[in-house]
């Protein structure tokens, strides 16, 4: 069994959909699990958002779950744009685990995103120049690769500068502008340095280790007629565009009440009354969206909560109507999402595209959960049917 830890739940999921991609059976765990058939396992530490030295304490939990379970070597997922408390989680795993050398490999160079001269790109802009400048908690004000890390504790941290070797002591930071150069980092692999970073780096990896050429992704679903609903946690781009599809095609789409964004509280009587207007729009339409769909929210703790308020309406619709697919938009809406429905045992069934992975929910109503990060687009497919 190959064990994965990543900081979110969109996280877990793009890495057990790249396990699925090369023909190996993948569970996500978001707590303690006794028995697995798994050949992947991802846990989700659900700790973006935490505190570093509550971040590293899950990081490290999770590396001795995994270690304990069989894990013959685990991998440390962080976000590509290098959000979260990805030092202290880094060193958390290597302490844990008894390792002294850590090779972090963020980049996603196939979905544009690279780094080169010790400077990120996303798509040919330096990423303090994108929507990554905007994100509430983690906004990217530098391009400085090592800038956007904090510095590490307890090990020395550095950016490779051409070598493909990993000095002791050392949090390497890989610099990849070209997928080759990925598959050279995943060729110089060795078993005594911790491997991090994102899905490309994870999937050239496994692709070296298994000797599998990925099979070409599904482009299309078929829905027929049963209900789906869509929860737009996010400001990005991507769920602008799903909402204005929506609209252009009769769906129905509610948002959050723009009291929200100067950081009211939430009334009940609020979620409820619009709650009440989703299941009505299920009587007579199999689809409806739901976005935050207010103007960016600088307050750091109200943008924080917003998701929340999100997911108040979604599981008051989910408890009333019976609802056989959920998208969700945003590792922090599709936690809460799956935290607030209590949902356990998340078997990975597919990858429509990279970062969009389709979940099997095994509960009493069972359906299906797909996820993706909110900067990450959906299928065009999806984003034009009505």
């Amino acid at each position: 069994m190959i064990g994965v830890i990543a900081d979110d739940l969109t996280g877990a999921a793009e890495l057990g959909a790249v396990g699925l991609r090369m023909g190996l059976k993948a569970e996500i765990w978001r707590s303690k699990r006794s028995k697995s058939t798994a050949e992947l396992v991802c846990v989700d530490t659900d700790s973006r958002s935490c505190s570093p030295a509550e971040a590293a304490k899950r990081a490290a939990a999770a590396a001795k779950l995994l270690h304990a379970a069989g894990a013959k070597w685990i991998y440390k997922k962080v976000d590509s744009v290098l959000r979260g408390n990805v030092t202290a989680e880094v060193e958390a795993v290597m302490q844990e685990l008894g390792f002294n050398r850590a090779l972090i490999l963020p980049a996603n160079p196939s979905l544009g995103r690279i780094i080169r001269d010790g400077e990120y790109f996303v798509h040919g802009k330096p990423i303090h120049r994108t929507e990554f400048a905007r994100d509430p908690e983690y906004p990217r004000r530098t391009a400085q690769v090592l800038r956007l890390l904090d510095a590490p504790h307890q090990f020395l941290l550095r950016l490779a500068n051409g070598e493909l070797v990993v000095p002791e002591n050392t949090l390497l930071v890989g610099q990849t502008d070209s997928s080759e150069k990925v598959r050279d980092w995943a060729r110089a692999r060795q078993d005594s340095v911790l491997l991090v970073g994102g899905s490309e780096f994870f999937g050239t990896l496994l692709a070296e280790e298994l000797n599998v050429k990925a099979p070409p992704l599904a482009e299309d679903f078929e829905f027929g007629q049963d209900r789906q609903l869509f929860i737009c946690g996010t400001a990005s781009k991507a769920g602008q565009h799903l909402m204005r599809s929506a609209r252009k095609a009769g769906v129905p789409v509610f948002t959050l009440p723009q009291e929200l964004m100067w950081g009211n509280d939430f009334s009940q009587g609020a979620h409820e009354a619009i709650s009440q207007r989703v299941v009505q729009a299920f009587a007579s339409g199999r689809r409806v969206v739901l976005g935050i769909g207010l103007p960016t929210v600088r307050d750091a703790q109200a943008a924080r909560r917003l998701p929340g308020s999100l997911v108040d309406i979604a599981e008051l619709v989910l408890r009333r109507v019976d609802i056989k697919y959920v998208f969700a938009e945003g590792g922090a809406t599709s936690a809460e999402l799956v935290r607030r429905m209590k949902w356990s045992r998340l078997e990975v069934r597919r990858e429509w595209a990279p970062g969009v992975a389709t979940l099997a929910v095994a509960d009493e109503n069972p359906l299906w959960l797909t996820i993706k990060p909110g900067s990450y687009s959906w299928p065009e497919a999806w984003t034009r049917a009505g």
